[in-house]
């Protein structure tokens, strides 16, 4: 590689760099929590989906329990599959308390994300993990409600692609209101316990 393309190639990285730290500082200023005058974060709301038996659901059938929402995709290579082991192993964790808790993962890929499609996929996990899908436009709407953030990347030759997102886990109360939420990699450890003290009323 001559000078001048080492030259081209390092130019090209920090402008990348820079474009990516002002993309990451507009999405935190427009996508983050917002916190009310109460200091309760503005997160969560009504929703009407298929889960992966094909029932249609809504966010007022799980009343009286709690809800760990987590949204993500079938196809995600990594991300997905480990936060979703970290609720299957927080969910045996809590014993007899995991009858409180209603586990799901909303799909950010609708387009792929056949209720049949999930069906398979929760097969890996704990077996009161739900999986909810939709249209695009009922994603959207839940996703903005949760305040998530997902893009669809550029697909390849074949078609295929992945989906750029954020991956908490928020913890929703028998009303359905916002509670708390975890950051990526909390571990099943902090999650069982936290569940174990907001369910307390600790």
């Amino acid at each position: 590689m001559n000078f001048s393309r080492v030259m081209l190639f390092i130019a090209a990285t920090v402008i990348a760099v820079a474009l990516g730290l002002i993309v990451n500082a507009l999405f935190l200023d427009e996508d983050r929590p917002a916190i009310t005058s109460t200091g309760v974060a503005s997160i969560g709301g009504s929703f009407e989906l298929l889960d992966h038996t094909g029932k249609a659901v809504q966010d007022s059938d799980f009343r009286e329990k709690y809800m760990l929402v987590f949204f993500g995709y079938t196809s995600c290579p990594d991300v997905c599959p480990t936060e979703l082991q970290v609720i299957t192993e927080a969910m045996d964790r809590l014993g007899d308390d995991a009858d409180k808790v209603v586990p799901m993962m909303i799909t950010i890929d609708p387009e792929r994300d056949t209720a049949a499609v999930l069906a398979d996929y929760m097969e890996n996990f704990h077996p009161r993990l739900l999986g909810l899908t939709g249209d695009l436009a009922q994603i959207k709407a839940v996703g903005k409600a949760y305040r998530v953030y997902f893009a669809k990347t550029k697909p390849d030759e074949e078609g295929d692609y992945f989906m750029d997102h954020s991956s908490f886990v928020y913890v929703m109360g028998p009303d359905g209101k916002y509670l708390h939420h975890f950051a990526p990699n909390a571990g099943a450890e902090v999650m069982a316990d936290k569940m174990r003290e907001i369910m307390s009323g600790s």
